[in-house]
């Protein structure tokens, strides 16, 4: 996955979640976890303020229905200008 910037959202037509990524599904996930990813989004979408934090939840905004939006974990951490 280092070709996919970590934070970036890609539709995926699989039934299963990719290697390096969550579901956008409003999950809560530890921070432990994923500390680059929540570098980036935080506690943007929802989490317990400290040690948890919550991926959008796209559900229901697929194009089609066997399509699934998946979060990137793992990549190239995108440059802040």
């Amino acid at each position: 996955m280092d070709e996919f910037l970590i934070g970036e959202i890609i539709p995926v037509p699989y039934t299963f979640v990719p290697e390096f990524t969550l579901y956008c599904d409003g999950q809560e996930y530890p921070v432990q976890q994923f500390q680059l990813l929540f570098a980036l989004i935080g506690f943007t979408f929802g989490g317990n303020g400290s040690t948890t934090f919550r991926v959008p939840n796209l559900k229901g905004f697929e194009p089609n229905p066997k399509i699934r939006y998946v979060i990137v974990t793992n990549g190239i951490f995108p440059d802040r200008y």
